[in-house]
Formats: C-alpha cells, sequence, structure tokens
C-alpha cells in the first residue's frame, strides 16, 4: 500500500490581479512542505505537502519530483497516474502542457511533453532482449459525455471494467508511438480537439477533463513473457464561481457540469479517507464519468500522484484554500499498485456467435440467480424490461462488469425510493401532528360554555385558512 502523493503550486500573480490589489498574496511560505494561507478574514491555516511549489518554481522542477518516479515505475509496468487540480485559471494546463505542445523552450515545456520524453528516454536504455511497444489514446469528459478526441464521431465511449485490465475505454482508438516526435504530434492534434471556451478569468478555459492514456508493452524474447503499465494523465477542468468568471448560456451549462462532476470526485475520496477501516465503505465511483474513469487511480492498483494548483491572489483566498484541503484529504488515500504479468500463449476465444440481448439478459438473470431469491429475480426482470438495461457480454469479465452496474443502479434505484418514502413519512407525521392538535383545540372548545364554544370555533376555522398545519 501506498499514499498519493500530493503537491502544491502556486502560479505568479496575473497582470488583472497586480492591478487589482498589487502585490499583495494571501500565502505565507515556511519550508518547501508546508504553507500557511489567510482567508477573506485573515484567518491563517497551515497545510503540508510532500512538496510546494512556490511563484518562482519552474517546469522540471514539478517534473522530476512529482511524475519522473512514476514514468519510471511505469516502464517497469506499474500503472501510474497524474492529475492537476484546482481552480479554472489556476495554471493546471499550463503545468500539463506547457505554452504550447510543442514548446521548443526546454524551460517551459509541461508535464506531458516530458513525459513523452521520459518514456522514450527509458525505452531506448532497456535491454535489447526487452522489445517495448507504445500505445497513446486521448478522451475528453465533456457534458458527461466520454469523446475521443482522435476521432469526434466518437462521442459517447463506454466505461467498462476488466479484471485483468481494471477500467477500459471501450472502442477509444489507440495510436501506435515509434518516436517522440511522433508522439507530440499526435498529441497536438487531440488537443486541438479539445473544448475550449472564454470565461473572464481565462481567456481559453477548459471545458471539459481531458485524459491522456499511454500503454506501455514489455515483451521479453528470453522468457516469453509480457509486461504491460498504464500511464494516464488528467488535466481536469476547473471548479468555477459564476460571479466571478461571468458564466452565461452555454459556458453556464458547461460550468454546472464541471462543477458536479467535481464534486463527485470530492465525494469519492471523503468516502476513501473518512470510513472506518475495519468496516467496508461504499465508495461512489459510479456517480460521474469522472470518477468512473479515475477508479484505478484513487484507491485501486495505481501509483497516483495530484497537483494541485493554487492562485496566491488575495482575490482567489477562499478557492485556494479549497484546493488546499481537497489535496489534504486526497494525501490520505491508499493505493496497491502492481506489476501486471502475463504468460504469452494462445488466448481462448468463446466462439464468433456474440448471442443476441435476449440471451445476454438471460445469462445475467441466470448468475444473478445464485445470489438472490425468486421474487428479487422477478423484480429485476421487470427492472431490465423498464429500463432497457440489455448488454452483450463477450467474457465473463463483461458479464461480471454488467452484474456490477445492474447491481449498483438497483442499489441506488432502491435508495432513492427509501428516500422518498422517509419524506413521505415526515410529512404524513407532520399532518398527524396537526390533526391531533386540531382535535385538542376542539375538544377544549367543546368544554367551554355554548357561545364561548362557538365563538372560539368560528376564530379557529378562520386562522386555519391563513396558517397551515392549524
Amino acid at each position: 500500500m501506498s499514499n498519493v502523493t500530493v503537491c502544491v503550486r502556486f502560479r505568479p500573480l496575473s497582470s488583472k490581479e497586480k492591478k487589482d490589489l498589487g502585490d499583495n498574496i494571501c500565502i505565507q511560505s515556511m519550508d518547501s512542505e508546508t504553507v500557511i494561507i489567510k482567508d477573506e478574514k485573515e484567518e491563517g491555516f497551515a497545510f503540508s505537502f510532500d512538496k510546494v511549489f512556490y511563484e518562482e518554481s519552474k517546469q522540471a522542477d514539478v517534473y522530476e519530483f512529482l511524475v519522473l518516479p512514476i514514468v519510471r515505475d511505469t516502464v517497469n509496468s506499474i500503472n501510474g497516474t497524474i492529475i492537476t487540480y484546482g481552480q479554472t485559471g489556476a495554471g493546471k494546463t499550463y503545468s500539463m502542457e506547457g505554452p504550447n505542445i510543442l514548446e521548443s523552450d526546454e524551460k517551459k515545456k509541461g508535464i506531458l511533453p516530458r513525459v513523452v520524453d521520459g518514456l522514450f528516454a527509458c525505452i531506448k536504455t532497456s535491454a535489447d532482449s526487452t522489445k517495448y511497444t507504445v500505445k497513446l489514446s486521448m478522451v475528453e469528459i465533456y457534458m458527461e459525455r466520454v469523446r475521443d478526441l482522435f476521432d469526434l464521431s466518437k462521442d459517447n465511449i463506454q466505461i467498462k471494467e476488466s479484471k485483468t485490465q481494471g477500467i477500459v475505454l471501450s472502442g477509444a482508438t489507440e495510436i501506435s508511438l515509434s518516436d517522440t516526435a511522433e508522439a507530440l504530434q499526435s498529441l497536438s492534434s487531440g488537443i486541438a480537439n479539445r473544448a475550449i471556451g472564454e470565461t473572464q478569468m481565462n481567456m481559453a478555459s477548459s471545458r471539459s477533463h481531458c485524459v491522456y492514456m499511454f500503454t506501455l508493452n514489455q515483451e521479453s524474447i528470453s522468457e516469453k513473457r509480457v509486461k504491460s503499465g498504464k500511464l494516464i494523465l488528467v488535466d481536469l477542468a476547473g471548479s468555477e464561481k459564476v460571479e466571478k468568471t461571468g458564466a452565461e448560456g452555454r459556458v453556464l451549462e458547461e460550468a454546472k457540469t464541471i462543477n458536479k462532476s467535481l464534486s463527485a470526485l470530492g465525494n469519492v475520496i471523503n468516502a476513501l479517507t473518512c470510513g472506518s477501516p475495519a468496516k467496508a465503505n461504499h465508495i461512489p465511483y459510479r456517480d460521474s464519468k469522472l470518477t468512473r474513469m479515475l477508479q484505478d487511480a484513487l484507491g485501486g492498483n495505481s501509483r497516483t500522484a495530484l497537483l494541485c494548483c493554487c492562485s496566491p491572489s488575495h482575490s482567489n483566498a477562499s478557492e485556494s484554500l479549497s484546493t488546499l484541503r481537497f489535496g489534504a484529504r486526497a494525501k490520505h488515500i491508499k493505493t496497491s499498485p502492481l506489476v501486471k504479468v502475463s504468460e504469452e500463449k494462445c488466448s481462448k476465444k468463446n466462439g464468433d456467435a456474440s448471442g443476441t440481448r435476449d440471451e445476454s439478459f438471460e445469462k445475467i438473470l441466470e448468475k444473478m440467480s445464485e445470489r438472490l431469491n425468486d421474487e428479487d429475480i422477478k423484480l429485476l426482470e421487470e427492472l431490465f424490461i423498464q429500463a432497457g438495461l440489455f448488454v452483450d457480454p463477450d467474457s465473463e469479465e463483461d458479464l461480471e462488469s454488467a452484474i456490477q452496474d445492474v447491481v449498483q443502479q438497483t442499489i441506488s434505484s432502491l435508495m432513492k425510493a427509501v428516500e422518498e418514502l422517509r419524506s413521505t413519512v415526515e410529512m404524513l407525521q407532520r399532518e398527524n401532528n396537526a390533526m391531533k392538535g386540531r382535535l385538542a383545540v376542539a375538544e377544549r372548545c367543546d368544554a367551554l360554555p355554548g357561545e364561548n364554544a362557538d365563538f372560539l370555533q368560528k376564530i379557529f376555522g378562520f386562522l386555519s385558512s391563513f396558517i397551515p398545519g392549524m
């Protein structure tokens, strides 16, 4: 087990921030690992991380400390994930890509081009008896849809889970890479297709979460074994406050979706870090496409690093404080990175026939009948028919994944029904208490002399028409 590595990077003040508030900043450097930040009320909060990169930090410093160890692990077939997080305009995309993915100035290069250089440099120094293949996929999560940035016709890619491969993107384009130049050109073409928009805080604001996936297969000719490692880089869209960004129309809808998915990410991290170690805790990975895709990175088979990007300006103190709190929670996440090795052998296919939807439907019900009683199975049949939950599993892994999806959806439906029932019970209790009150008043009125009772009942009836619950 290993903890997520968390670093914080403060960008320099922008020209707008300097114009509005001068050179005043809300942070105080204690050392290379600890920073104090003051909120709007000038109250100080201290945070410690694996490393704090201040305004004068260099792109190479971030890469060498946070990313390079994970690149080396990937070459050794250990999965890795690097995530940039922070408010819009905090420097996430600059840290990830640099000014341009094809930037030739070594000082300005971001994490992504340095990763490409690092991967191929490690491959060149490897033994001659080992053959490497590198493949790249690139997608964005835009308005809760996974879009292929190498093939825009694939605008709703499905996320699946495999026991051997973990989380996979079904049908996403994979480009084979032979050298650094080819990799950078491929990345440049994908980035050009990413959704961006203008806000008051950022001229080219990312309107989607962008995910870069490098798959590295390592074939040992002498041992006849294949090892594989996956390196995922995630440039998250920034959290937004509408009053600051001035978002409206389509941009506002994008902001709502971005904030919702980031909230789901926060909920997953809370569930991973706040539960009791002795008790299995439900982790809501399936609440968003983002958290589903990051399932392996967050508590799974991956070595994970998080770069929290912040503004040092007093005008963004509350957002920077929120980002630091997010990073502090993420630091407690435990992951289990493992080397993935497979013997080279012919895989046995289950025939050419994939089966009809009805056959797949029956397979799932048959599998679940081993765990549920007849009444539960009948209920699931009805739910399948109503929701159109048909799958076409080609393997046992797909079947298990489909079962998990159905179980999760069923649990969510039941939880929603329980919540609605609870609300109904509370409403009935309120009505019941109001009825008891009216009966008590009526009984007291009946106990009074005739004329007084009639008068009070008239007053009570009059007030009841204006005051609900009387």
